[in-house]
């Protein structure tokens, strides 16, 4: 559905964008991720033609948008970051206005206005003018006007910024219904997203791609994979540790905390081991009171530092 090849973009002397390459197929969510400045927004404005590429080729639905540009837009749904929207209109008439620039007229527009409304919960913000929103319906109008005409590729930008958390629920589960017929990049900070809605994770970091995996394989990437945390009713932690430690999947063993008749422990497994069951038949063979036990699958965040760290970034360049 979309296919990038070797795409730059320079700003002066600043390389935004280098030699970057992925394609993304109809079912697929892309999370689009890297640090601020890292070249993610400049790449989206690239992909959907609002701004034109200093080398490679952007095609999408086996169109090349340097040479056929209106019919690649029309497939295209954007939401920019900081999406532009005319606040003196309401969102009424702002997304009939939208629809008409997207062909549509008389009753088919009024379907299409109030399809999407009701796909993204506009409604108690419908008839009031968008410069009197909160950021978070301001958001909503932005992801309207991108999905109004119902188009096979799907391009956002930071979707859920601004969204309380019932409203980034509300936009993720919408995602995910509309993944099955589209192809969809999606840039964001938060990581809990891309584990949330993503089947892939792009990760840019200086301009260039650092890692193109899935949250699954990314997460398996962490120190905290299958690692397990423990809180044991106890007044000491003496011996705990050591004997933890012995455990032969058990690579080492962190003291998190050991205060008010209570220890906490993080235990980290040899490579991808299980640890869980053979941590708790020790806990029960000790009879020591275990509180809680709790299986990590791995912190994005960890992964995401070290990808993009400088070090790491270059040497994967």
């Amino acid at each position: 559905m979309v296919e990038i090849e070797h795409l730059c973009k320079n700003f002066g002397s600043l390389k935004a964008v280098d030699e970057v390459s992925f394609g993304v197929d109809r079912g697929e969510v892309l999370g689009f991720l890297g640090p601020n400045g890292a070249g993610k927004s400049t790449t989206m404005r690239m992909i959907t033609g609002f701004l034109a590429p200093d080398a490679g080729r952007v095609r999408v639905c086996g169109d090349d948008i340097a040479t056929n540009p209106l019919q690649v837009k029309r497939r295209i749904g954007y939401l920019p970051e900081g999406a532009p929207l005319y606040g003196d209109m309401t969102p009424r008439a702002f997304l009939r206005f939208i629809a008409e620039i997207r062909g549509y007229r008389g009753k088919e527009r009024e379907l299409a206005v109030d399809s999407v409304v009701e796909k993204v919960n506009l409604q108690p913000a419908l008839e009031k003018p968008i410069d009197t929103l909160s950021k978070g319906f301001k958001r909503r109008v932005g992801l309207a006007q991108a999905i109004i005409h119902d188009p096979e590729v799907l391009v956002l930008d930071e979707p859920t910024d601004g969204l309380d958390p019932n409203q980034k629920h509300e936009v993720r589960t919408l995602i995910k219904g509309m993944a099955k017929e589209k192809a969809i990049i999606l840039s964001t900070h938060i990581l809990e997203e891309v584990d949330a809605v993503c089947t892939r994770a792009v990760i840019i970091s200086a301009g260039r791609i650092v890692s193109d995996s899935t949250p699954a394989e990314l997460l398996a990437r962490s120190r905290f994979h299958n690692a397990v945390s423990i809180s044991i009713r106890a007044n000491t932690v003496d011996g705990m540790a050591e004997a933890f430690r012995a455990l032969p999947a058990v690579d080492s063993v962190e003291v998190l905390e050991a205060k008010d008749g209570c220890v906490r422990l993080q235990l980290f497994p040899a490579g991808d081991a299980a640890i869980a069951a053979a941590v708790s038949e020790l806990a029960r063979e000790r009879n020591w009171a275990l509180e809680e036990l709790h299986l990590e699958r791995g912190r994005l965040d960890d992964v995401f530092r070290d990808i993009t760290s400088g070090e790491s970034a270059q040497s994967r360049g």
